[in-house]
């Protein structure tokens, strides 16, 4: 195969295309309406979300949307076109971004890769873990449509990547930047949360993942497609890395729904009790992202800071995701050449792990 004719489909979240709630419904629809999102039979589902959650949310999320939308749109399209167009500069192949939910959709993102004479696609999720609502509903929407569509493209996909060294060098070392002169007592590692039911639906095994303290240790094909597994050993590699004390950092999980149970601990219970502990300046790295979002700049930079102080802390960082870092980029761009010259996404490293 020749090189000219392999491109690759570098995919993010979405967001709707402006913050009013007329924009916010349809997207949200689309999100929720995802059956890895909410994973329960489509007729409940659409019950839940069109008869009850579309009613009201569209107008308190539109409010957040507003808090952290930028001149020049959504923060998370904005970061995502500048994180494309360093990584196609450096890249051998077409390089093509897409959302899973709103424009640029990755059918638009398929038809513009073959329009240029591709026929390989590499598909990019960009999220270091692998989960359901993530990873996975990219993967069989973008088979769908080839299927239904593109028969001549042939798809290859990026598998989680956690613990690829050169991620981790990245997270590790724009974390100890942010961090350069800020005399912080804590560093939290606040990762998305999802249901646990989901964990125990991606165990390939059907029996390992028990959501207590030693099966995310314990070595197993599970932890594959294990996203609490997955951020855990983010976490640990990093603080490896940056050499912290055990008592100098945490993990917890962000964004839970009522109802179900979702992975613990919880981030806004951890952060509010943290400056009755002698927790007064707190930093917070959120690595479930590659770019900044709802989820980073309203729920941790504005809520939680909020939350913090109003509980006795007295000084928050919310350290920015890697976004279009220009090293984390050049390193997207290597995953890509390696994979355009050898067929294999992620080619053998010699050096060693530096921070």
């Amino acid at each position: 195969m020749q090189q000219s004719k392999r491109g690759v489909l570098l995919v993010n979240l979405g967001s709707p295309k402006s913050p009013e709630p007329k924009d916010v419904k349809p997207y949200l629809d689309e999100f929720l309406m995802d059956k890895y999102v909410i994973d329960v039979p489509f007729l409940l589902r659409a019950l839940l979300v069109r008869g009850i959650i579309l009613q009201t949310r569209p107008k308190r999320s539109a409010e957040a949307y507003k808090k952290i939308w930028w001149d020049e749109g959504s923060p998370l399209i904005v970061l995502s076109e500048r994180m494309h167009k360093k990584v196609s500069a450096q890249a051998e192949v077409p390089v093509v971004l897409a959302m899973r939910y709103g424009q640029p959709s990755i059918d638009s993102g398929l038809k513009a890769l073959r329009d240029q004479g591709v026929t390989e696609v590499l598909l990019f999720p960009l999220y270091p873990q692998y989960a359901m609502a993530s990873t996975k509903t990219i993967v069989e929407l973008a088979q769908k449509l080839v299927a239904e569509k593109y028969l001549d493209l042939h798809l290859h996909h990026v598998p989680a990547f956690y613990n690829q060294k050169s991620y981790i060098e990245n997270l590790a070392r724009s974390i100890r930047e942010k961090l350069e002169g800020f005399e912080y007592d804590h560093l939290l590692f606040s990762y998305h949360g999802i249901p646990e039911r989901h964990i125990r639906k991606t165990d390939v095994t059907k029996s390992h993942c028990k959501m207590d303290s030693s099966c995310c240790a314990t070595k197993s094909p599970a932890h594959e497609f294990c996203y609490r597994h997955q951020c855990y050993e983010t976490t640990r590699q990093v603080a490896e890395l940056l050499q912290l004390p055990k008592d100098k950092y945490s993990q917890s999980f962000q964004s839970r729904l009522a109802g179900d149970k979702w992975l613990d601990p919880y981030t806004d219970v951890e952060i509010n009790k943290m400056p009755a502990k002698g927790i007064k300046k707190l930093a917070v790295v959120t690595p479930a992202f590659v770019s900044d979002c709802l989820e980073t700049l309203e729920e941790i930079a504005m809520e939680a800071n909020h939350e913090f102080k109003e509980n006795g802390g007295e000084e928050f960082m919310a350290i920015p995701c890697l976004n279009d870092d220009d090293t984390w980029c050049a390193t997207v761009a290597e995953w890509i050449n390696d994979w355009a010259a050898t067929g294999k996404v992620f080619a053998p490293r010699t050096a060693e792990v530096t921070a």
